[in-house]
């Protein structure tokens, strides 16, 4: 690649704050171009994968951002293999198109950074990570200070205190967070929906529906769309 190339980059897009911290990153750098935002759909129940956001809200969430969405469908009970076969598909596609890369909101976790790259060297990309090693209540503050606006919409009970699904990420939810959980939910204890931010054209309206635990340990807050919040 030329000095001055621009890279094609995918972004692994949640719906949640690190992947909206991540895009904006690479959004501010030159050399990079990004493609497509890619997430992972839970088909039996239209909805994002882990974090239970239904489907309508997800495609605000790219029109809002003005880029493509690429979905990718796996069933409720998807296996490791599952997942790898089908997002495999999807990245040997972009990467005939000339996409050399993507990029993840992860901060910390080796063995989950190790994976990604492992799998993506297997078709010849590689993995960017934007926040790789920032300290994570920095990165919540610098969120909540560019006016990124975001709802708690899943929490694991086995680490947080089920009340806080549904709740706005700001200064109170920070200050409220124990000390034993990471204050981006690095380890999974929350995941969110992003509705507003600098890098939205439109804030996507939403309320907060019912909150329902599923599996005995993780709390979903519904979110319901286009109504004021």
């Amino acid at each position: 690649m030329g000095e001055n190339a621009i890279e094609k980059v995918l972004c692994s897009w949640s719906g949640g704050k690190d992947s909206a911290m991540a895009l904006r990153e690479v959004l501010a750098r030159p050399e990079y171009e990004v493609i497509a935002l890619l997430t992972t759909v839970t088909e039996d129940y239209d909805r994002i994968s882990m974090h239970g956001v239904r489907r309508t809200l997800l495609k605000q969430q790219a029109e809002a951002l003005r880029l493509p969405l690429e979905e990718i469908g796996i069933s409720k009970r998807s296996s490791n293999e599952e997942y790898e076969f089908k997002m495999g598909q999807v990245l040997r596609r972009y990467r005939k198109a000339g996409v050399t890369s993507v990029v993840f909101g992860d901060i910390s976790l080796e063995d989950l950074k190790q994976y990604r790259e492992n799998n993506l060297a297997k078709i010849e990309m590689k993995a960017i990570f934007p926040l790789w090693k920032r300290d994570s209540r920095e990165l919540v503050q610098r969120f909540i200070g560019s006016g990124f606006r975001a709802v708690v919409v899943c929490v694991d009970i086995q680490a947080l205190d089920p009340r806080f699904a549904g709740r706005e990420i700001d200064e109170s939810f920070v200050r409220d967070l124990p000390e034993t959980v990471d204050v981006c939910g690095e380890n999974g204890e929350y995941h969110s929906f992003v509705y507003d931010g600098p890098i939205f054209k439109t804030k996507i309206e939403h309320a907060r529906g019912e909150v329902v635990l599923r599996d005995g340990r993780f709390c979903y807050c519904d979110l319901l769309p286009g109504q004021p919040c």
